[in-house]
């Protein structure tokens, strides 16, 4: 081999081709090694990221069927709350009026209790009073008349 002196960057020798021989092989392990691992593992990422948004895309769908179940469940729920509700309020009402009924039953009687109370004392009081108009009158006929009668 000789040496060149020249300032160019490339020369064209016997090394140019020796060069290429070794970069070419280089290239080849490298692919080898190197690159189709590479892309192969690429490649399963890219796979596993497109399945993971399909889970994903999937997991949007459960959740929004979850969402509408929930949804009609709180629906009827609701439903059946209003139902009871209104069944407790019809119960309630029945319960006062009876309870209304009965008092009006026990103000009858105590109605009816003080009438026959009254009625008796309004006759123990016109007794009473007969008796003490007798009496008055008789004190009055008695002055009028200056005597006394029997």
């Amino acid at each position: 081999m000789q040496i060149i002196s020249n300032i160019a960057l490339i020369t064209i020798n016997e090394t140019l081709f020796i060069q290429l021989i070794s970069f070419l092989i280089f290239l080849f392990f490298i692919n080898r090694i190197m690159f189709r691992p590479l892309r192969s593992e690429m490649s399963k990422r890219d796979s596993f990221i497109a399945g993971m948004k399909q889970d994903i895309v999937d997991a949007g769908h459960n959740l929004s069927d979850l969402n509408i179940q929930l949804k009609k469940g709180e629906s009827e729920v609701r439903k059946e709350a209003l139902g009871l509700k209104a069944e407790l309020e019809e119960k309630g009402a029945a319960e006062a009026s009876a309870i209304m009924q009965t008092a009006r039953d026990e103000v009858a009687v105590i109605i009816s209790a003080a009438e026959v109370e009254v009625d008796s004392e309004i006759g123990a009081a016109r007794k009473f009073l007969t008796k003490e108009s007798e009496a008055l009158a008789v004190g009055i006929m008695e002055k009028v008349l200056d005597r006394r009668l029997n």
